[in-house]
């Protein structure tokens, strides 16, 4: 098994995105924020984006929220700077909009009922929108990192489809039949409109609605020529992921659903070709007492409860036999994680895993980062 230096990554000034992914429930967005806080304090200017949309990361940073502009986190040490935002799925859009759209035009679309509801809530816009905000951060080049914080689960990865699912909407031949009027022209526009248009109208208003038909048919009209760009754009994001400059980081439990899922992040991750520079193995049971077997616990704890005599000691014995009684199911759980990680690491010998000691409490201040990113840090340190 490799061991992974989550420093040398940090430090290295060619390293300018590093995106966490995993499952829920593992600590993803800790280890996002404790990352962005590291790398900080050791000198580089950083961003950390969740698009989570869970409030831990402002609360471990001491912020009261996070919204779609970076804010500057306090309390930082070292001469980097740290700063952190959450992905607004509608204000990015609407950014979108406002900047590669005439005012009238921009104004049409934003009022549009069928683009309020795909900028809300449309299935894959999540995801859109976060390849266009990573552009927008990266395009800015204020910051010398970027840490992203993806959403739970597997969906984590749906960003990287967000260009070739983008342009099959657009190509669809739905799309293209609704676009068509607005590429003629004129009264040519307008013809075609009432001959061609009524033929299917009545198709597609029984699937649609009425109402819904003509919202989605000005959308489209609006939008046709500012989704090119769009699209452009989210291309050059996705390339830009698989550049030596981007570092995906799998996060993971030791536990067999965690790694369960974390094998389909590193297999996904490899048959896009992306960069990944290993797995962050996070809260592992650990013990100040490791030449302690648990036999050994247990056959200690059942002798002082059989063979305690005195009175005065009874309560001592009790006492002890039940922390040995703990020690020894703390060196089964982590006996059982250590077959787990051994397991996972059979099948990909090529991942380098950084293990991250479980903390007695949740983290919710730097100094909680800190913690995390202290274990995350360099061995030798």
């Amino acid at each position: 098994m490799t061991g992974l230096d989550i420093d040398t990554l940090i430090d290295d000034p060619a390293t300018r995105i590093v995106v966490c992914c995993g499952s829920g429930g593992v600590g993803k967005t800790t280890t996002a924020a404790a990352i962005g806080l590291r790398a900080a304090e050791r000198g580089r200017r950083v961003v950390v984006l969740t698009i989570d949309p869970a409030r831990r990361l402002a609360q471990s940073m001491g912020l009261t929220e996070l919204d779609n502009t970076p804010r500057v986190v306090k309390g930082t040490r070292g001469d980097g700077e740290l700063q952190a935002m959450m992905l607004d799925m509608k204000r990015t859009f609407d950014e979108v909009v406002l900047a590669h759209a005439e005012p009238d035009r921009a104004r049409a679309i934003l009022e549009n009922p069928f683009y309020q509801s795909l900028s809300a809530g449309f299935a894959g816009t999540q995801e859109y929108m976060a390849m266009e905000k990573l552009g927008q951060l990266r395009a800015e080049d204020r910051w010398d990192l970027i840490v992203v914080d993806t959403p739970p689960s597997r969906s984590a990865l749906d960003f990287l489809d967000a260009p070739s699912r983008l342009g099959s909407f657009l190509d669809g031949k739905v799309i293209r039949l609704l676009t068509a009027p607005a590429k003629v022209g004129g009264r040519s526009a307008m013809k075609f409109l009432n001959v061609g248009m009524g033929l299917i109208t009545g198709t597609l208003g029984k699937i649609f609605g009425a109402q819904l038909l003509t919202d989605i048919q000005t959308f489209v009209a609006a939008t046709d020529s500012m989704f090119g760009g769009f699209r452009e754009r989210a291309d050059r994001t996705y390339q830009l992921l698989k550049d030596d400059g981007t570092a995906f980081l799998v996060v993971a439990a030791p536990e067999r659903d965690a790694l369960r899922e974390a094998a389909y992040f590193v297999d996904r991750l490899a048959a896009d070709a992306m960069p990944l520079a290993g797995l962050v193995l996070n809260r592992v049971h650990t013990t100040g007492a490791p030449q302690l077997t648990s036999e050994r616990a247990l056959a200690a704890a059942e002798a002082l409860e059989e063979n305690g005599t005195a009175t005065s000691t009874v309560e001592a014995e009790t006492l002890a036999a039940g922390l040995l009684r703990l020690h020894a199911e703390r060196m089964q759980v982590m006996a059982r994680e250590r077959r787990t990680r051994d397991r996972f690491a059979s099948v990909y010998p090529d991942v380098p895993i950084v293990e991250v000691p479980a903390l007695p409490g949740d983290v919710h201040d730097l100094d909680g980062l800190r913690a995390i990113g202290h274990r995350l840090g360099s061995p030798a340190e």
